[in-house]
């Protein structure tokens, strides 16, 4: 566990995005997740390679491929390059353990993907996103055709499942992958792996928000700008 500090009146989540991208060296191909931290840690990466670092990235959705564009980080793909020297991803909360959940950007089954791709997987979060257990609703990619099969299985496992409504359309968000997200919230999760498991049996379920030991360190970005790196054991 190290700290280390970040630009004066940075946020938290600005403060953890530019010190993992300070992993990135040169010659590296790096995969960049979804959401609002990962995007300070792209426009850091494209800073650098503008000063002449030499990456490659493979981006996880629309939105993170637009941000990598306009910072002028050259993209490639994982058919390209099918193993990534490192990924760097937000996550919806990070337990003590490291596990994660993912998906609040409904991007999480490409991100899963890349993550298990990388031979190192890095998080960026705000020290909000910090919990002994994890306790959020875990985003569930599902096929249109099995929505009805995946709510009921989710009751099974004492889960209150809830179809993911568009906040500027009619109708549910839809994935890049063209699939529906079902938000399940089991409460305060236990056993972590045992959840991910039944869950990946569903059929129909493309993929879910649990990533469980897959975290090889996460940096918490702090208020004051400071930055907390913790690394896993394995």
């Amino acid at each position: 566990m190290q700290e280390r500090n970040a630009t004066s009146g940075s946020t938290g989540k600005q403060a953890a995005g530019e010190a993992a991208a300070c992993l990135v060296d040169d010659g590296t191909v790096v995969g960049l997740g979804t959401g609002s931290t990962t995007a300070y840690a792209i426009k850091a990466i494209g800073r650098r390679v503008a000063d002449g670092l030499d990456v490659l990235a493979v981006v996880t959705s629309y939105q993170s491929e637009m941000l990598a564009i306009e910072a002028g980080i050259p993209l490639t793909t994982l058919a390209e390059y099918p193993d990534l020297d490192i990924a760097i991803d937000g996550a919806d909360q990070v337990d003590a353990d490291l596990n994660v959940i993912k998906g609040g950007g409904a991007a999480h089954t490409r991100e899963k993907v890349v993550a298990y791709s990388a031979d190192q997987f890095v998080v960026v979060v705000d020290e909000s996103k910090m919990k002994e257990q994890l306790d959020h609703f875990v985003p569930i990619e599902v096929l249109p055709y099995a929505k009805e099969l995946v709510m009921r299985y989710v009751r099974e496992l004492e889960g209150e499942p809830q179809l993911r409504l568009a906040s500027r359309k009619d109708g549910p968000v839809i994935t890049d992958n063209g699939n529906f997200v079902i938000d399940a919230s089991f409460g305060t999760i236990d056993n972590v792996e045992a959840l991910s498991i039944a869950l990946s049996m569903c059929p129909g379920v493309v993929e879910h928000g649990i990533f469980n030991d897959v975290a090889d360190m996460v940096f918490v970005g702090n208020k004051d700008g400071s930055v907390k790196r913790i690394d896993t054991l394995r």
